[in-house]
């Protein structure tokens, strides 16, 4: 039975190990060796445990039997795009493949889109890497559309990102 809950500072390590597989999973083999280490850096206990005590970010994280599964991070926008009003931004949605097509992310975007539009959101906000098809169409059956562009850098390799927006 999946569960689904607030994530607390004493979920850092677990959120560390979490984003790290997910990342290396799905995108490891793009990177060189120095570059894919240098971003999960980005992604250690330690990150983990000042977002978590961060009243700017809201956080949910799915556990199955108690091990987590996924969790998807809510954050003040920070991506370079012309705001229409309030807004929110989904900094991360990650979900390790053993739950893939469960309806744990399913879960953890509906979480995302309802506390953003609780807390005043009009729209939402997120960026996508244009060769990640699959959650490209995940977030456009959800009504995401393209606005733009974005450079996401994993060490010093660039990526380019397509930046999406729900209206709320």
């Amino acid at each position: 039975m999946i569960e689904y809950r607030d994530a607390v500072t004493g979920d850092a390590a677990a959120l560390s190990t979490l984003s790290r597989q997910s990342f290396t999973d799905t995108f490891g083999h793009l990177y060189r060796p120095e570059d894919l280490a240098a971003f999960l850096e980005t992604l250690s206990e330690q990150a983990w445990a000042a977002q978590l005590s961060d009243p700017g970010f809201r956080i949910r994280i799915a556990e199955d039997d108690g091990v987590a599964a996924g969790f998807a991070k809510l954050g003040p926008p920070a991506l370079p795009v012309e705001r229409r009003g309030p807004s929110a931004e989904l900094r991360q949605l990650y979900v390790l493949g053993a739950w893939h097509g469960t309806g744990v992310a399913a879960t953890l975007m509906d979480w995302a889109i309802e506390t953003s539009r609780a807390e005043g959101a009009q729209d939402l906000y997120l960026s996508v890497f244009i060769e990640n098809h699959r959650a490209r169409r995940f977030y456009e059956k959800r009504g995401f559309e393209r606005v733009g562009t974005y450079t996401f850098m994993v060490g010093e390799q660039a990526d380019e990102d397509d930046l999406m927006r729900l209206a709320l």
